[in-house]
């Protein structure tokens, strides 16, 4: 395990001195792809479907994102970040006609679903050049307003101060398009029934643009666009990328840049079978094919079928396999295994294909889990295992729970600890960091996460040059239940981030270690 946990452009809340290593946080998960309204590129947090609803629309036939976040939600997820991507999609205009030239307003978030109308008034306005402006964003089935805006005694003139082009580059709705007016918009006070405000629809509608390549969903970090939009959250634990449209998935290209963005990001990536995968043999060559081997991948098969419509296609579980790791770890915690009881698909789910043991071995050998109906007739994910695939540099990687265990210490440690890069250095500095973070090996210990209490926590401070910032050096040596012999990782925390480095050696303890009392309780990790 590499890499850097770095912390893009966020504001990131400093842990106070000597706090718990908090190793059990709620699980975040990521989802990037297709809606049909919302802000793009711009990663939002929802709780709950409704929460999806309002922001960005229900299910739509032209995206796999909607059933995703349903399934996410049902199977026990509870916090989720969105990042809309379109390609090509256009944002609705409506003109506020302005004595023989217009206010031209477009709308800022793109797609057929955003409807917003537009009033204009004079109420307390004195100055010619002066109007007020309201934008209202409406639900295109009900009628109901969503959100209002309401910009007061804004100017068309480009030398005023409230200049409306400037006033709404705050607007979440709209933004002035050219041509710009050369007059004040004229009021719509009793425009139609002489009474009363009356709201000025769209003249042009907004549109959805095409289905989205795997470039889309990659984007660009310099831009912070599709998954790089994520550079702007502080920690996320699980991406997942849903069909780009009705049964066409992300492609190998969008799947390998994740793969990568979560290596840096120390997060686990969930990879979908390929429609066309028949059987566990198609799975295992077709996978090889595509070139996945990462311990920052999750892989599954088959796809699953809803009992309760059965003329329809398979279709991918990533999303509820992303709540059902949500679940785990607020139940029982990373470390622990994900095929057991309560831990099952909803029981109208069942698998498109039936496996037998001898495929289950095979998928296994191969790095991926299977789908089968246990004794209970629920659907539950077997293996255990990352896409690693046994190779060498990963080998002791395989294990999912190995794997888990080892991001959430990793994030934990870097976020505990960001306080001692901003103190004084010294001895001290280093007994402290030390004792904090061996206080939360206690309390992994303690529930069941390590094979032992012979782990190591060794602290270095290294000085900068001048009155530079320091630097804190953590190497960390443990054992996770399950494994028969140490890791060890290097753990290099900066005022610009924290690197993670994986070592090849591990110290070995000939005597168990005494279980001093930790520095806190480790009621703070259940």
């Amino acid at each position: 395990m590499s890499d850097a946990l770095g912390r893009g452009i966020t504001v990131t809340e400093i842990a106070a001195m000597d706090q718990p290593v908090d190793v059990t946080p709620e699980t975040t998960a990521a989802f990037v792809g297709r809606t049909l309204r919302g802000p793009l590129n711009t990663p939002v947090l929802v709780k709950n479907v409704g929460e999806f609803r309002r922001r960005f629309g229900d299910s739509w036939p032209e995206s796999g994102m909607g059933p995703a976040v349903h399934d996410f939600f049902e199977h026990g997820g509870t916090r989720l970040y969105i990042v809309r991507v379109a390609n090509n999609a256009r944002g609705a205009m409506i003109c506020l006609p302005a004595e023989g030239s217009a206010l031209v307003l477009r709308a800022v978030e793109p797609g057929s679903a955003e409807t917003l109308r537009a009033a204009v008034d004079y109420d307390g306005v004195e100055s010619d050049d002066l109007f007020n402006l309201t934008l209202q964003r409406v639900d295109s089935n009900t009628g109901h307003v969503l959100d209002q805006e309401y910009f007061q005694r804004v100017s068309y003139l480009k030398d005023s101060e409230q200049y409306v082009v400037d006033a709404l580059l705050t607007s979440d709705m709209a933004r002035v398009e050219s041509p710009l007016p050369t007059h004040r918009p004229e009021s719509t006070v009793g425009l139609e029934h002489g009474i009363g405000v009356e709201y000025v629809e769209a003249s042009q509608a907004g549109a959805d643009g095409n289905a989205l390549s795997d470039y889309d969903l990659v984007g660009s970090r310099a831009a912070s666009t599709g998954i790089f939009a994520l550079d702007n959250v502080e920690r996320f634990d699980v991406l997942y990328l849903p069909p780009v449209a009705d049964g066409v998935d992300a492609g190998p290209t969008a799947a390998l840049a994740a793969e990568l963005y979560c290596r840096q990001r120390g997060a686990l990536l969930i990879t979908d079978p390929r429609p066309e995968w028949e059987d566990a043999e198609e799975a295992v060559a077709g996978l090889r094919g595509l070139g996945y081997a990462s311990p920052y991948m999750l892989g599954y098969f088959p796809r699953i079928r809803d009992s309760r419509h059965p003329d329809s296609p398979p279709r991918p579980a990533g999303g509820a396999i992303a709540g059902l790791l949500a679940k785990l770890d607020a139940l029982h915690g990373p470390w622990e295994t994900l095929d057991q009881q309560g831990l099952g698909l909803k029981r109208h789910y069942r698998p498109a294909i039936s496996l037998d043991e001898e495929d289950q071995v095979l998928l296994e050998r191969s790095g991926l889990n299977s789908l089968v109906v246990d004794g209970t007739h629920r659907l539950r994910v077997s293996g255990d295992r990352t896409l690693a695939r046994g190779t060498e540099p990963h080998r002791r990687q395989t294990k999912l729970p190995v794997q888990r265990l080892c991001l959430a210490l990793n994030h934990a440690i870097d976020a505990a600890t960001r306080w001692a890069v901003f103190e004084r250095p010294g001895p001290r500095l280093a007994e402290l960091v030390q004792a904090q973070v061996s206080a939360s090996f206690i309390a992994l210990f303690e529930h069941g996460a390590l094979a032992d209490a012979n782990f190591d926590v060794a602290c270095n401070v290294e000085r900068a040059a001048g009155n530079g910032p320091h630097a804190i050096e953590l190497l960390l040596s443990f054992t996770p239940a399950g494994c028969r012999y140490p890791l060890s990782f290097t753990l290099h925390q900066t005022v610009a981030g924290c690197r993670v480095t994986s070592t090849a050696f591990a110290p070995v303890h000939r005597e168990p270690r005494p279980l001093t009392p930790p520095l806190v309780t480790p009621t703070a990790f259940a």
